[in-house]
């Protein structure tokens, strides 16, 4: 089978799903942003496309969303027309429309089944949008508008895909029913073999000492620190975590763009800012075991979800990060907001902790009850691998249920697929 994959940041959500196909035979190409050559990679070859055209002045703020999808869709529908024109036909197209690329593709490859992973819906009146007053926007009396045209990208896809793949539960239901009818629900997957625990760990710091599972740590995870996953409210526990923990080491990952939600004010960091606030609370001794340490390649990430003693996760209701997934894989202690994609893999007392997003006070308290009780974090920690490796285990559950999701597009005709009822 030719399968052509479509992703701006490719692999992305399709890391694993990819080169299952090309190990498994499939011919499987991707067109991303990501190259600047073409290149191979894990059995896929990667072709590179470039946008040329320049945005035009004048557009409505509005439309400035969209206008930025239409260039990228009509790049990457140049590329497709190169890839068309040396020979390659796909049956099946995997996409990503969350950027626009694929808006065109069903006028190069009519005949080609096309399966969409949708993201997100949004929402002007529910989920993200507003959860968090303190950074209401200027224009917020106008969101269900703005909302409305940053969804004129999902609603332009609608049509175009034969199926819909969803990772959670909490993220397909933002969808409207008329998308909700083609998705099936399946989560990327977490290798579990690879994320486990270590009880013989060592994490070693950038100021030259180390810590291992006999420590206390608390780690805190976002992709970059910014509000949307909680960092305002972490940072603003931090003076009593470290007054009630005087013996907590807490490990801090991130960089400091941008990712989700507004940008920090006059071209600072959120960073800066929330650093800013609360480090005259905070004495120096204490303020000498908080390290940040950036962004970590991957091993040295899983070793820091192996030595945590309280991973500490907070999200407005919004995509779900693999980073909480990977932490329970890893048998950590959960504390996290309880949000509502939260909530459909941690349960209270069980697989983790559960507190209010704002509340810095009850954060502070069930971090500091999972630190001083050992078997209860013994407990929450092997619950939550159990829960994972039950659910959300890429070798068992998830790829299978992909590579299935695949094969049921191929058979379908184009335009009429139903989605695969996987839960039976």
């Amino acid at each position: 089978m030719n399968i052509l994959f479509i992703h701006q940041n490719f692999p992305g959500q399709f890391k694993n799903l990819a080169p299952a196909l090309a190990a498994r035979g499939d011919n499987c190409v991707a067109l991303t942003l990501r190259v600047k050559k073409p290149m191979d990679w894990k059995g896929v070859r990667i072709l590179p496309y470039q946008i040329t055209r320049k945005p035009g002045d004048g557009v409505h703020p509005w439309l400035v969303d969209l206008n930025t999808k239409l260039h990228r869709g009509e790049a990457c529908m140049m590329a497709a027309m190169q890839l068309k024109a040396s020979g390659f036909t796909p049956d099946v197209i995997v996409a990503h429309p969350g950027w626009g690329e694929s808006l065109f593709l069903r006028d190069i490859w009519p005949e080609a089944r096309i399966g969409l992973y949708y993201e997100l819906f949004y929402q002007a009146n529910a989920a993200d949008s507003g959860f968090d007053p303190e950074f209401a926007r200027a224009d917020d009396a106008m969101a269900a508008q703005r909302i409305r045209m940053k969804n004129v990208n999902n609603h332009l896809h609608l049509p175009l895909g034969d199926m819909g793949i969803c990772p959670t539960d909490f993220q397909a239901s933002s969808f409207p029913k008329a998308f909700r009818d083609r998705i099936s629900v399946i989560h990327d997957g977490i290798d579990t073999e690879v994320a486990k625990p270590n009880p013989d760990v060592v994490f070693e710091l950038p100021d030259g000492g180390q810590v291992t599972r006999k420590d206390q740590v608390i780690t805190f995870v976002n992709r970059n620190l910014e509000p949307y996953r909680g960092f305002h409210v972490f940072m603003r526990a931090l003076p009593q975590i470290l007054r009630e923990s005087p013996d907590a080491h807490v490990l801090i990952v991130g960089g400091e763009e941008r990712s989700y939600g507004p940008a920090a004010p006059d071209g600072r960091t959120w960073k800066a800012i929330f650093t800013e606030e609360v480090r005259p609370q905070i004495p120096d001794a204490d303020w000498a075991r908080v390290q940040f340490l950036g962004k970590l390649p991957y091993d040295r990430f899983l070793s820091l979800l192996q030595v945590s003693s309280a991973h500490v996760y907070l999200t407005y209701p919004f995509v779900l990060s693999w980073s909480l997934l990977e932490a329970m894989s890893c048998g950590a202690a959960i504390v996290a907001s309880d949000t509502a994609p939260v909530r459909e893999v941690i349960a209270h007392g069980e697989t983790g902790r559960l507190v209010d997003f704002f509340d810095t006070k009850a954060l502070a308290k069930e971090i500091r009850t999972v630190l001083e009780d050992p078997q209860l974090r013994s407990e929450l920690g092997r619950h939550a691998r159990s829960h994972v490796v039950a659910n959300y285990d890429l070798t068992t559950i998830a790829l299978p249920k992909q590579l299935h999701w695949i094969d049921s597009l191929k058979k379908s005709p184009a335009g009429s697929a139903e989605p695969w009822d996987f839960k039976t």
